[in-house]
């Protein structure tokens, strides 16, 4: 087993794409500490202590890597992607055209993939802006 490990990373091709992930991966983490701008860190760090895991924050922050609690650059994770993926898979049941490109093969499919993409940045904008007001009204109450 240990061999076959070896061997698979002496392969260029497969040496690569790990690095390539282990990179991504890393630079993922690091933007969960780097706070957004223009947050007052000392506001978050109070606003913060309601990030316990018996309520909605608590269970958002678990979903975003506990880099929700630090008003991260990367707060919204892959949550905006995944909700476009399944919004559009439920889509295709219900709309005829989205039925038809799935239908239509490989370059339906890259269609439809256009799409999620698309989805997915109106989700993250949506969702950040949500993530604002929550913070807000989180603020307002706490007097942070």
């Amino acid at each position: 087993m240990l061999q076959t490990l070896l061997n698979s990373i002496r392969t260029a091709d497969i040496r690569r794409k790990l690095l390539f992930t282990a990179a991504m991966l890393a630079l993922y983490r690091l933007g969960a500490y780097i706070p957004a701008p223009g947050i007052n860190v000392d506001a978050v760090e109070q606003i913060s202590q309601n990030f316990t895991g018996s309520n909605v924050l608590g269970f958002l922050n678990l979903f975003s890597g506990g880099s929700l609690q630090r008003f991260a650059i990367f707060a919204l994770g892959i949550m905006p992607y995944i909700t476009a993926s399944i919004m559009l898979q439920l889509l295709t049941v219900v709309l005829p055209s989205l039925e038809k490109l799935r239908k239509e093969g490989e370059v339906g499919q890259q269609k439809i993939t256009q799409y999620t993409r698309y989805l997915t940045v109106a989700l993250a904008f949506g969702q950040s802006i949500g993530y604002v007001f929550l913070f807000r009204s989180i603020g307002a109450s706490s007097g942070a």
